[in-house]
């Protein structure tokens, strides 16, 4: 099982360089992944929302203040939930899985209802996340009944 969160994880974080390869593409060039005018990476992508902590209304582009793209901490999210699970930390990953889920619910909740677009990759990446975190309840409960069976006479 850990060996599929692994592989899960190395799509997660595919998933997320795709989106960081949008992220710092010009969005004057040709709007990416504008499939509809609900599905649009390039808005999402490029909204004030794709970096953390986010950028403010009134901030001066030319401000010092740190911005970490949302991608980036996914694909570093991802490599955490990969290398946790080839270590054989089950419930590191579990916990870890749990906050990157939460972090894209938020992300999905932030598209649903402020930004009013839909990011393809982002939707890929909350369905490899959602993917991660019941493989891992899986691994957890087989390892739980393993070590039951193993106890019993």
């Amino acid at each position: 099982m850990r060996f599929l969160i692994a592989l899960l994880a190395i799509a997660g974080m595919v998933d997320s360089y795709m989106a960081l390869r949008i992220h710092y593409q010009d969005p004057n060039a040709a709007p990416p992944c504008a499939v509809t005018e609900k599905f649009d990476c390039g808005t999402v992508n490029h909204s004030r929302f794709a970096v953390f902590p986010p950028t403010s209304f009134d901030e001066d582009p030319s401000s010092k203040k740190v911005h970490i793209p949302v991608a980036t901490l996914g694909i570093i999210g991802y490599l955490l939930n990969g290398i946790l699970a080839l270590a054989n930390r089950p419930w590191l990953t579990l916990q870890a899985s749990e906050i990157g889920f939460g972090c894209a619910a938020m992300l999905s909740y932030l598209e649903a209802f402020v930004i009013e677009k839909w990011c393809i990759y982002c939707l890929w990446s909350q369905a490899i996340i959602t993917a991660i975190v019941l493989c891992t309840i899986v691994w957890l409960f087989l390892n739980h009944r393993q070590r039951r069976v193993a106890v019993s006479p």
